[in-house]
C-alpha cells in the first residue's frame, strides 16, 4: 500500500451495523406490498435499495417506487437509528485522521439519512465529507457517489485516493472510477465476496486496517 491520503469510507457493514432498521424497513415494505419476503434478507444489505426491490422481489418500476416509499417512512423516523458503531471504529478514525489521511464517506444511503447517522452516532467530527444517494433515486451506484465525492472536495490525484467497504459493490464502484479498495470483514460481506471481486487489500479489523494504511502507505 502506497500513498493514500484520501479515505473513502462506506458507512453501512463498514462504520455501523444497521442490519436491524434495515431488515425490520424492508420486510414492512415487502409485506405491505403483498410479495414474498425472501429467505436471505442479508442480501438486501449493501446494493441500492431500489435495485434490491427489484432484484430480489420482481417488484417491476411503479411497485419498486412505492416500496421505496413505504420504506422510507419508517427509516427516516425509526429505523436509521436502530444501528451501532462497530467496536473500533472511533478509534480507528482518529489514528487516521491523526496520522494525517483526510477521511470521507461515499455511501449508496441517502445523504440526508447518513449526515444525520453520523451525528446520531458522534462520528461527524472525524470526515471532512459525508456523500451518498439522492432521494430521488439517482447516484444510488457507489462509482457515481465516488466521483461525487472527488468532484465536491476537488480531488484529482485518483492513485492517492481508497475505498474501504465491505461488499462486492464497493470494490466494483472503486474499480470503476479507477481507484484502489480495501475490502473489510467486519462486516456484512466476505472474503469469498472481496476476493471474487477483486479487492485491492483485506483488512480483518479496524484495528488491522488502520495499521496497514499508516504503516505501510
Amino acid at each position: 500500500m502506497t500513498g493514500y491520503t484520501t479515505l473513502l469510507f462506506d458507512l453501512d457493514g463498514t462504520l455501523t451495523d444497521s442490519t436491524e432498521g434495515i431488515l425490520k424497513c424492508l420486510v414492512n415494505a415487502i409485506e405491505q406490498m403483498g410479495f414474498e419476503v425472501p429467505e436471505d434478507t442479508n442480501k438486501f444489505l449493501g446494493p441500492p435499495i431500489r435495485q434490491s426491490f427489484a432484484e430480489f422481489c420482481g417488484m417491476n418500476e411503479e411497485q419498486t417506487a412505492q416500496a421505496v416509499k413505504i420504506f422510507r417512512e419508517r427509516y427516516s423516523k425509526v429505523g436509521l437509528f436502530e444501528n451501532r458503531v462497530y467496536d473500533g471504529i472511533p478509534e480507528m478514525l482518529e489514528r487516521l485522521k491523526n496520522g494525517g489521511k483526510r477521511l470521507m464517506v461515499a455511501t449508496s444511503k441517502p445523504q440526508v439519512y447518513a449526515i444525520r447517522i453520523f451525528d446520531r452516532f458522534g462520528l461527524s467530527q472525524y470526515f471532512e465529507f459525508v456523500g451518498g444517494a439522492e432521494l430521488d433515486g439517482s447516484r444510488d451506484y457507489k462509482d457515481e457517489v465516488i466521483e461525487y465525492v472527488l468532484a465536491q472536495t476537488g480531488i484529482t490525484d485518483r492513485s492517492s485516493v481508497l475505498m474501504i467497504g465491505d461488499r462486492r459493490q464497493d470494490v466494483l464502484g472503486a474499480h470503476k472510477t479507477g481507484i484502489k479498495c480495501m475490502g473489510i470483514l467486519w462486516g456484512y460481506g466476505s472474503t469469498e465476496e472481496l476476493t471474487e471481486a477483486g479487492a485491492d487489500y483485506i483488512a480483518e479489523t479496524p484495528d488491522k486496517a488502520a495499521e496497514a494504511i499508516l504503516f505501510n502507505s
